[in-house]
């Protein structure tokens, strides 16, 4: 992956947005938020200085979520398909995650053995892309950034992108995209495809090449675990006792430690790769999926002397980049357990979706000033 602005470039950009949001405090673009989830793409947007203006997200235990770390200033609606574009707000900018299920691997699979439909063909899902299309349509916006599984540039032989490519340039836009790999940001291996449009008529360089990739060293665990030492408090919920101890109710049983081991070894026999991934502190982690709430088989953290445990919903969070330890402002998660793996097996990692409102920053502000400067650094 190329990389973008040097960190001293990305300083010079970040100074500039800030003096813009001081001599302007009303913000400087608007956007909307389609197919939500919890706010992963929101969070970039929201750090460079960008107003959300409407909020669509389905499931309630995500709205849930949302409200709690968003506020509540505007509704969130549900599903989109009874949503007139008419009546959404106007935006500069429109951020998408459309469901993903359609062209994963997991959801293909699936829907090949059940002898169902997948991709554009899935009525249920696969054609909410067009939603956005009809929103597009509508509105116009200066911009967009979509967000999806790196699978969608196969699905189908690459029908599926095609389409998606081709609807988007007949409404105007010029379109970049790249699979980014959340793991120069977060403990994670989570390769994702980012599609960004600019409408023609608003003349921009803008290309994935801006997004500044932090060079390394990249994290490990140790950078999202509970360190289990006295050194971080419990919280109550996750971790107990004076030295902060992971509850133990994240540890496997044996009946389940059991079976993973033996399905794993089974596989392995079978020269497949399915199996478990164990990881300790100078790790990185496979990439987290909203079924770990099932098994957690794909991020189990060594225990000496125990069986492994799954990780914590905060250590997800953290995972995910929406969080950090010692935080004086942590993520909210005031839903279940199995809710919250959900939520953040869905989620966009929120440090990659700064990196890339960074870089998009300077032609949503549409600042001369902040364009030339960038320019002269660049």
């Amino acid at each position: 992956m190329s990389r973008g602005l040097d960190p001293t470039a990305q300083d010079i950009v970040a100074t500039s947005v800030q003096e813009t949001f001081l001599e302007h405090p009303e913000a400087p673009f608007k956007f909307i938020d389609l197919f939500a989830g919890i706010g992963g793409l929101r969070r970039g947007f929201d750090a460079i200085g960008g107003q959300c203006v409407f909020t669509c997200e389905m499931n309630k235990y995500s709205q849930e979520t949302y409200r709690a770390n968003f506020g509540s200033d505007h509704e969130i609606a549900g599903d989109i398909t009874q949503v007139a574009a008419s009546d959404i707000p106007d935006h500069d900018l429109l951020l998408a995650g459309f469901p993903c299920q359609p062209f994963s691997l997991a959801g293909v699979s699936k829907k090949n053995s059940l002898g169902r439909a997948h991709g554009f063909a899935d009525e249920t899902q696969g054609t909410l892309f067009f939603d956005v299309v009809r929103i597009l349509r509508h509105h116009q916006p200066r911009a967009f950034l979509l967000e999806n599984v790196k699978n969608l540039l196969s699905h189908d032989k690459g029908n599926t992108m095609r389409v998606i490519l081709h609807a988007l340039d007949e409404l105007g836009y010029e379109v970049d995209y790249r699979v980014i790999d959340a793991r120069s940001w977060v403990p994670q291996h989570r390769e994702r495809i980012f599609i960004s449009g600019f409408r023609r008529d608003y003349k921009t360089t803008f290309s994935f090449d801006d997004v500044f990739v932090p060079p390394g060293p990249n994290p490990t665990l140790a950078s999202i675990l509970h360190p289990e030492d006295g050194s971080e408090a419990a919280d109550g919920r996750y971790t107990t006792g004076s030295f902060g101890k992971v509850n133990d109710r994240y540890t496997l049983t044996d009946g389940l430690w059991s079976y993973l081991q033996r399905y794993a070894e089974k596989h392995r026999r079978a020269g497949n790769g399915f199996g478990f991934g164990l990881v300790g502190p100078e790790n990185v982690a496979r990439t987290l999926s909203a079924r770990y709430h099932k098994d957690g088989s794909e991020i189990l953290v060594k225990q000496p002397g125990e069986n492994p445990r799954r990780l914590t919903p905060r250590e997800c969070a953290r995972l995910m980049g929406f969080d950090r330890p010692g935080s004086n402002d942590p993520w909210k998660i005031p839903v279940s357990d199995t809710q919250a793996y959900r939520q953040f097996g869905n989620a966009v990692a929120a440090p990659v979706s700064v990196a890339i409102a960074e870089a998009m920053a300077p032609w949503l502000t549409n600042m001369v000033a902040l364009r030339s400067r960038r320019e002269r650094v660049g």
